[in-house]
């Protein structure tokens, strides 16, 4: 049973960079149809999907977030990685990482909390 977990930093400044990554267990992230979502959910929000790595290696963005959103991946760990600059206190939420399969999101990690403050 596929499994991903987040991790990275719970705090950062702002202007810095946001950097999480996503650990993919029991299937890897090449394996066709499957594409490797980042989503986020500010305190009080609703859930934001903010980009995805398909299994071909190609990545989509959000048009709300395209200019300071990265996303990547290291095939030899199975992990993916989202990149966010210049972040404010506004990108302070949980961000999950997440496997979509036809636009649909079917599984998920369990979140981390990320709080941008000085």
């Amino acid at each position: 049973q596929v499994q991903l977990q987040e991790s990275g930093p719970g705090l950062v400044k702002p202007s810095q960079t946001l950097s999480l990554t996503c650990t993919v267990s029991g299937g890897s992230i090449t394996t066709n149809l499957y594409y490797w979502s980042w989503i986020r959910q500010p305190p009080g929000k609703g859930l934001e999907w903010m980009g995805a790595i398909a299994y071909s290696g190609i990545t989509y963005y959000s048009p709300f977030l395209k200019s300071r959103t990265s996303i990547s991946r290291d095939t030899s760990e199975n992990q993916f990685t989202l990149q966010l600059s210049s972040v404010t206190p506004e990108d302070t939420a949980v961000y999950y990482c997440a496997r979509d399969r036809g636009g649909y999101l079917e599984v998920w990690g369990q979140g981390t909390l990320v709080t941008v403050s000085s």
